[in-house]
């Protein structure tokens, strides 16, 4: 590429193409990009380095890195390359020079040797951040981690051809759902099955803290931290679901939900007067009129912002909320369409604890169709597609969700079917075992596959952890999956109609023409 920055590993890239120039739509200037592909090239070495002996330090610096650079993770040069630094220190105690794979060979490479590359690099990122999530609470498959090893091999070797590649593409979602189910039983071990949830959308008066992101166990750390200190916990984004865990909710403090999607937050978090702490991906650039009060923890990064380490001592995040005070009075905000209260909790447990009554609706004509109708929020035009699809499903179906989509119809009122909500909120992406557990059970139940089953998916895609997952519902066969907003770019033509060919992969159109073709009407 002969430009200074090349990017089109998330969904809002320029142009549909790829972002270059100076920065990207996310806000990653061309000097962090390049560094995360240096980055990059240095945990290939690394996996060279260590054939045969590998570390636990190597194994986590893989999981570390690869994490680093998924989209609005960081944003930071100087921690990109101190991990870099760690990364080749590693390789030089393994034993060997340390010897970088230059990433412009992949970015340069023929367009479907390319794609392939693409696919199972950003597979790789995103299946990363979920096995990482699983190590934080002592979780870890061997499995897992030594195909991080075998795949960024892979991608170092320029020798590949495109009959090498495919079949290791397909591999990557195979274990990425032994990933996603290590991932579900390490936090339901740890923080007990969710149970429906009613969720407040209200913050009440005095000091409160903001916690978003994915992992779940600083929410835990912070909630013993600030227990009896008069300070008020509210989650944000992907954080939502932790209010349906046992051991989460069991706190008082954990009041509520604040704010809507990700995507939304450069506005919602304005003059806040209270703190908010990032403990994954999702963070945007750092607007002044909250600059003073954003933490960051984890892999997560921003220039001059408070990092909160290893020791996860959460003092300065407490003394900047007791500083600030919170609101005068309660404040009560609302969804995107107005709701003033959400429902969370309904993951695979939940479901399939009603799976008779289910089956039963089903038989009776009660519930004619299910939707899975989730993934990744954005900010790009086109996304109002998923609230418009939600409104007008037909009243005898049932709607699946999870991940940050969520956000764009969580808050509407469908009704019920039999006593259950249409809308049934399953969790955060890291969650989308469920879904899978519960379209597989189904299957089971009625003596069919599930592309037999009364059940279609209409997903959104923003970042890697969206490949990851879909490249799990390709290797398990599933079909006719609708994808947008737009397709990846990353995607070449020829790759494309391989997906369109073996698996009938489909761009969302419009609510109206999606709803005919799905139900046949």
């Amino acid at each position: 590429m002969d430009t200074k920055m090349f990017c089109f590993q998330c969904e809002q890239t320029a142009g549909c193409r790829g972002c270059t120039g100076n920065a990207g739509v996310c806000g990653k200037t061309a000097d962090v990009a390049d560094l995360q592909d240096k980055l990059t090239g240095a945990l290939i070495g690394m996996a060279r380095a260590a054939k045969g002996k590998r570390t636990e330090n190597s194994d986590q610096l893989i999981l570390e890195g690869l994490f680093t650079a998924v989209t609005n993770v960081n944003f930071y040069d100087k921690t990109v390359q101190e991990l870099t630094d760690r990364v080749h220190g590693e390789t030089a105690r393994l034993g060997s020079a340390v010897q970088d794979y230059n990433m412009k060979h992949l970015w340069d490479a023929q367009e479907d040797i390319r794609s392939l590359k693409a696919l199972l690099l950003f597979g790789i990122r995103g299946m990363a951040a979920y096995t990482y999530h699983a190590a934080v609470l002592g979780y870890r498959s061997e499995e897992v981690q030594s195909f991080f090893y075998r795949a960024l091999i892979a991608l170092g070797n320029d020798s590949l051809d495109r009959n090498d590649l495919l079949p290791l593409v397909m591999e990557t979602g195979k274990v990425n759902l032994t990933c996603m189910e290590l991932l579900d039983k390490a936090n339901t071990e740890t923080f007990g099955t969710p149970v429906p949830t009613e969720v407040s959308l209200t913050v009440e008066k005095g000091p409160f803290i903001v916690i978003t992101g994915h992992e779940l166990y600083d929410l835990k750390l912070l909630l013993e931290q600030t227990a009896g200190k008069g300070i008020n916990i509210y989650t944000h984004g992907e954080m939502l679901p932790a209010h349906a865990y046992p051991e989460l909710k069991k706190y008082p403090h954990l009041k509520g939900n604040f704010g809507t999607a990700w995507q939304n937050q450069q506005k919602e978090f304005a003059d806040i007067p209270a703190p908010i702490l990032y403990t994954t991906n999702c963070l945007m650039p750092v607007k002044d009129s909250y600059r003073d009060r954003v933490f960051t923890t984890e892999v997560v990064s921003y220039p001059e912002m408070v990092h909160i380490g290893g020791d996860k001592d959460f003092t300065p995040v407490i003394e900047k909320a007791l500083e600030l005070g919170g609101y005068e009075s309660d404040q009560h905000f609302t969804g995107i369409n107005g709701g003033h209260q959400v429902m969370t909790g309904f993951g695979h447990g939940t479901v399939l604890g009603v799976a008779d009554k289910i089956i039963d609706g089903v038989k009776s004509g009660a519930i004619r169709h299910f939707f899975l109708v989730g993934g990744c929020d954005g900010a790009r035009p086109g996304r109002n597609y998923y609230t418009d699809f939600v409104k007008q499903t037909p009243k005898d179906t049932l709607i699946l969700t999870l991940a940050c989509g969520k956000y764009r119809f969580n808050d509407l009122d469908l009704g019920t079917i039999d006593g259950l909500p249409r809308i049934l909120d399953m969790g955060q992406c890291n969650d989308a075992y469920s879904a899978i557990r519960v379209a597989v059970a189904l299957a089971d139940a009625f003596g069919c596959g599930v592309n037999d089953l009364p059940l279609s998916m209409v997903l959104s895609w923003y970042e890697q952890k969206a490949v990851c997952i879909l490249l799990t519902l390709l290797h398990l066969g599933i079909r006719d999956i609708r994808l947008g907003p737009t397709l990846p770019a990353f995607v070449s033509p020829n790759v494309l109609q391989y997906l369109v060919e073996q698996f009938g992969i489909k761009p969302i159109t419009t609510p109206e023409e999606d709803l005919k073709a799905i139900l046949g009407e």
